[in-house]
């Protein structure tokens, strides 16, 4: 069985919008699968249900088996999920951020006190960061920097499902490639799964094993990143994705 298994989701907001349409998708132990598609496709809703954090209309989520809606607790043992917007607290260094980040998600696991310290040290090294960087306070990082601090924190605890919103956003290009090849590395070696998603084309050709496009609230197409582009007759990714759009609404690119 997969260990993320995606069914029948759909999403209606106060007002009537239809914000999710019938959503499924799986997702492997040790895969990095991308979820992409133009803004207001259906991304964030979707990976937010997966979270816990909102509840579905209809449709079911099963992570390694436990029902997301149903035992949202069990299923937050399992899963970290990083959103778009960065956060954190301005008064808090780096490291501090980190301890807080990974004792939160250990706890709840009963995680005893070495585990915890042991996983500060791995998110402290994933970071990239020097100890002097992490001693600052967080009102002093850029945005690149907070990213590092809360992915590098979201995947030393290795959870068994990673959720992350464009994880490189606000990243320069050192740094963006970095923590590319930080997901693939953990993916590989822990054997967890990444769902993510990204609009640079290139980051999830890299990157994603398998592909899920998203347009207003139905995956329209799914596969290998090269599948993709040679079912759609394109020279890349990006070429692919503009034209998958297009034919839905009935247009060229």
């Amino acid at each position: 069985m997969p260990l993320l298994v995606v069914e029948g989701l759909r999403k209606v907001y106060p007002g009537g919008v239809e914000a999710l349409r019938g959503v499924s998708f799986e997702v492997e132990a040790g895969e990095v699968v991308a979820l992409v598609g133009p803004n207001g496709a259906g991304k964030t809703t979707t990976f937010r249900i997966i979270a816990t954090i909102l509840r579905p209309t209809s449709g079911c989520v099963l992570l390694e088996g436990v029902d997301v809606v149903r035992e949202p607790g069990e299923a937050r043992k399992r899963l970290v999920y990083v959103p778009e917007e960065v956060g954190g607290y301005k008064q808090l260094t780096g490291r501090e951020m980190i301890e807080l980040l990974v004792k939160l998600h250990l706890a709840a696991r009963g995680a005893e006190r070495r585990e915890i310290e042991e996983a500060v040290e791995e998110a402290v090294k994933l970071t990239g960061l020097s100890e002097k960087v992490l001693g600052k306070k967080l009102r002093e990082y850029s945005k690149g920097m907070k990213r590092r601090v809360q992915v590098a924190a979201a995947l030393a605890v290795a959870p068994r499902l990673a959720i992350l919103d464009e994880p490189t956003a606000g990243l320069d290009v050192i740094a963006a490639n970095h923590l590319r090849r930080l997901i693939r590395r953990v993916a590989a070696e822990r054997g967890s799964a990444v769902l993510f998603s990204s609009h640079n084309m290139l980051e999830v050709e890299y990157l994603a094993d398998r592909v899920y496009l998203i347009h207003r609230g139905e995956i329209i197409a799914s596969g290998h990143p090269r599948d993709i582009v040679e079912e759609a007759g394109a020279r890349n990714l990006e070429e692919a994705f503009l034209k998958l759009i297009a034919g839905r609404e009935g247009g060229g690119v």
